[in-house]
C-alpha cells in the first residue's frame, strides 16, 4: 500500500474512504439482504486493517532523514540513494520510500536511518509486529502460528519468517545476555513479605538434530547422556516464599544442552546472589532431585555465598519413589503389604525427626531377609537414601513452613521445554532451541515486558545529521 496523506485530514485517504463506503452500503441493506454475519465481520475487519496499515506507513515515513551526511554511533555515512521498501506491521504490509547511506571511511554495509530511528526489526518488521510474532512462535510452531495469523486477517508472516525471527532475536539477546539479565533483576522488586528463597535445578531430555546413536556414542564422553536422539535441556528456578510457605514468584531459566549446565548455573547463581544482597535476611534453600551434579552445584553455591545456614532437601516425591521401589522388591509390587509399609515409611519421613533413620533401618531389616535381585535392589535404594539422609529432614522443614518438593522446577521442565519442544516429529538445533527457550523463560517469569523493551532497543539508535540536504 503506497497511498500517502494528501491533505491535512488524515481520514481523507483511499483506505478510509473504502471503509466509509462499505459501512454506508451495509447500513442501507434491508433485512432480507443481510447475508451471513461472518462475511460482514471479515470484510469490515479487512478494511479496518487496510486503514491501520496505511496510517502506520504514513507515520513511519516521518522517521526519514533528509541529509547528505549523518553520524551513527560515532561513524559517518554519506547519502547513497532513495528506494522503496516494503515493511510489515500488525495490520499488514505497506511500502515506504526511504534513503540509504553508506560509510565514508571504510567499506561496510549500507544503513537506513528511518529503520534505525523507528526500531524496525531485521529490516522488515515493525516493533509491535515483531513482538507479536515472537510471542506467537514461542507458544506454538511456526506453521501453526502462520495459520493463526492468516485466520486473524492482519499481517500474514510466512512460516519461514516465523522460524527465522526468534533466531535473530536470540542472537541479539545472547550478545548482551548477562547485562540484560542484570537489568531485569534490578528492575524487579522483591515482595516485602518474602521470607525464603529456594533455588532448584533439573533437566529434561528433548529431541536434538544430529544426535543419533552413532553421534551420541562419539560424544558421550563430553555431553549429557540420554535416549538416542535426545539430550538434556537444563532448567532452573529461583522461587520466593512467604513465612507461611506460600509461593510468591518464580524466575525460570532454561538452556540448551551444555556440559555440566555451566551457563544455567551461572544464571541461577547471579539471581540468588542478587536477591540475597538486597535481602540478606531471607532464608536460602536448595531443592532438587538426588542427582550428584545438582547437589555439588547447590552446596558450592551456598558455601560461596557464605550461607552455611542454607537448608537443603531432596525432593520428597523422588525420595518416596526410592522407598517404594525397595518395598515393592521385598513385598511384591502393588501388594497390600507393600502399600501398608510404604504408608508407614512416608509418615515417618514427614512426621518424625529421625524419619530417614527409621526408614533406612526398616529397609535394612528387609534386605537381610531377601535374596537375589530383591536383595540387590533393596541394597541399592538403602545406599541412595543413606548418602542423602541429611537432606531428608522433612519434618523439620515442614515445621518451618519450608517446601519439601521440587515441583516448581519440574513444572518448568514441562512448561518451558516439553510442551513446546517435544511435539511429534520435532528435533532441535542449538540456535533455534535456545531462541524458543529464552522467549518462553521471559514470558513465564513475568519478565516479557521489560525483556522485549531491552531486546527491541537493540534495533534503535540515534541518528545525527552532519550535513543537511541541499
Amino acid at each position: 500500500m503506497t497511498t500517502e496523506y494528501q491533505t491535512t485530514d488524515p481520514l481523507a485517504t483511499a483506505a478510509f474512504e473504502s471503509l466509509r463506503e462499505f459501512l454506508i452500503e451495509s447500513r442501507s441493506r434491508c433485512s432480507q439482504e443481510l447475508g451471513r454475519y461472518e462475511h460482514f465481520e471479515r470484510e469490515v475487519h479487512r478494511r479496518i486493517m487496510a486503514c491501520e496499515a496505511e496510517a502506520a506507513g504514513a507515520y513511519l515515513k516521518r522517521y526519514e532523514v533528509e541529509a547528505e551526511e549523518i553520524e551513527v554511533e560515532g561513524q559517518s555515512f554519506g547519502r547513497k540513494m532513495k528506494s522503496e521498501q516494503e515493511y510489515c506491521g500488525l495490520a499488514g504490509t505497506f511500502v515506504v520510500e526511504r534513503t540509504l547511506f553508506v560509510p565514508h571511511e571504510r567499506e561496510g554495509k549500507a544503513i537506513c536511518p528511518l529503520e534505525l530511528r523507528a526500531g524496525i526489526v531485521e529490516g522488515a518488521w515493525t516493533p509491535l509486529a515483531a513482538r507479536v510474532m515472537a510471542r506467537g512462535v514461542a507458544s506454538t510452531t511456526p506453521r501453526e502460528a502462520a495459520e493463526l495469523f492468516a485466520e486473524w486477517g492482519g499481517m500474514k508472516p510466512s512460516a519461514s519468517s516465523l522460524d527465522r525471527l526468534p533466531k535473530r532475536l536470540s542472537e541479539k539477546w545472547e550478545e548482551k545476555r548477562e547485562a540484560f539479565e542484570k537489568d531485569l533483576r534490578s528492575q524487579e522488586p522483591i515482595p516485602q513479605e518474602a521470607a525464603v528463597e529456594a533455588v532448584s535445578i533439573d533437566g529434561v531430555h528433548a529431541p536434538m538434530k544430529g544426535c543419533g546413536r552413532a553421534e551420541k556414542r562419539a560424544q558421550e564422553d563430553k555431553r549429557p547422556q540420554g535416549p538416542a536422539g535426545y539430550r538434556e535441556v537444563g532448567c532452573g528456578t529461583v522461587t520466593l516464599y512467604d513465612i507461611e510457605g506460600e509461593r510468591l514468584q518464580t524466575i525460570r531459566y532454561a538452556r540448551m544442552p551444555e556440559f555440566k549446565k555451566e551457563t544455567l548455573k551461572g544464571q541461577l547463581e547471579a539471581e540468588i546472589r542478587s536477591i540475597l544482597t538486597t535481602r540478606p535476611e531471607l532464608q536460602p534453600m536448595g531443592l532438587a532431585d538426588g542427582a550428584k551434579d545438582n547437589w555439588d552445584f547447590l552446596s558450592q553455591l551456598f558455601q560461596g555465598l557464605g550461607r552455611e545456614e542454607a537448608k537443603e532437601a531432596v525432593d520428597a516425591f523422588h525420595t518416596f519413589e526410592h522407598v517404594k521401589a525397595a518395598l515393592d522388591a521385598y513385598h511384591g509390587e502393588g501388594s497390600a503389604e507393600a502399600k501398608a509399609a510404604f504408608e508407614t515409611c512416608r509418615i515417618w519421613l514427614r512426621e518424625t525427626e529421625d524419619g530417614a533413620e527409621r526408614v533406612i533401618r526398616a529397609l535394612q531389616y528387609r534386605r537381610e531377609r531377601s535374596r537375589g535381585s530383591a536383595r540387590k535392589r533393596i541394597g541399592k535404594e538403602i545406599k541412595y537414601l543413606a548418602k542423602r539422609r541429611d537432606r531428608l529432614r522433612y519434618k523439620q522443614l515442614l515445621d518451618e513452613n519450608l517446601p519439601i518438593g521440587s515441583g516448581v522446577v519440574e513444572a518448568a521442565c514441562k512448561t518451558l521445554v516439553a510442551e513446546r519442544m517435544k511435539r511429534s516429529g520435532m528435533s532441535w538445533g542449538e540456535e533455534g532451541g535456545q531462541a524458543i527457550l529464552t522467549l518462553r523463560s521471559l514470558i513465564q517469569s513475568n519478565r516479557w515486558e521489560r525483556g522485549w523493551e531491552l531486546l527491541s532497543g537493540q534495533y534503535r539508535c540515534q541518528v545525527k545529521i552532519l550535513k543537511p540536504a541541499a
